[in-house]
């Protein structure tokens, strides 16, 4: 099953660089590395569902509309067909009942991808938003004890906002 890190990684792979978006998962061979490195298989079908999760889950967590209607409404019924005939079986185990997924091979870590979602909406409500930042396309997991972190990075897009406000609050104040 895949964790928070590569929930993240996988919502983080459309960064924007220059002020020009990239796609991480652009290039079949990145995709391939990271879908082995996760346990699967690579491939045009994996990667097709890869995507189609991928883009489904960001549309649901952007503010940024997903069509020109309303955001993230054509999400939903993308994630319904990443989902459509995938079951839970239980199987008995040495330490009790193990769940397994009954998947077709190449939606199984599209599948992955969104139950690891929805294991995070659930164990950390309101935690997972995207950055602060107008900006910046990426998506923080806030860990922190009062949940208010704002950015994704406060290196990059933290910083680079309070400066900005600090310079239009400089700029504002007349010479004395």
């Amino acid at each position: 099953m895949l964790d928070d890190e590569a929930l993240m990684q996988a919502l983080n792979s459309t960064p924007v660089t220059d002020g020009r978006r990239r796609d991480l998962w652009g290039d079949d061979r990145e995709m391939d590395t990271w879908a082995r490195e996760h346990g699967g298989t690579g491939g045009d079908d994996e990667r097709r569902w890869l995507r189609t999760a991928r883009d489904a889950l960001q549309a649901l967590e952007s503010d940024t509309p997903d069509t020109p209607d309303t955001p993230g409404s054509s999400a939903e019924p993308r994630l319904s067909r990443v989902l459509e005939d995938v079951h839970k079986v239980p199987r008995p185990g040495a330490s009790g009942i193990e769940w397994h997924l009954r998947v077709p091979p190449e939606r199984r870590l599209a599948v992955e991808l969104v139950l690891a979602w929805a294991d995070v909406k659930e164990r950390l409500p309101g935690r997972l938003r995207p950055c602060g930042n107008p900006e910046c396309r990426l998506f923080l997991l806030d860990r922190s004890r009062a949940n208010t972190a704002r950015w994704c990075s406060m290196k990059t897009c933290g910083n680079r906002l309070k400066a900005r406000r600090h310079q239009a609050r400089t700029r504002e104040i007349p010479p004395g």
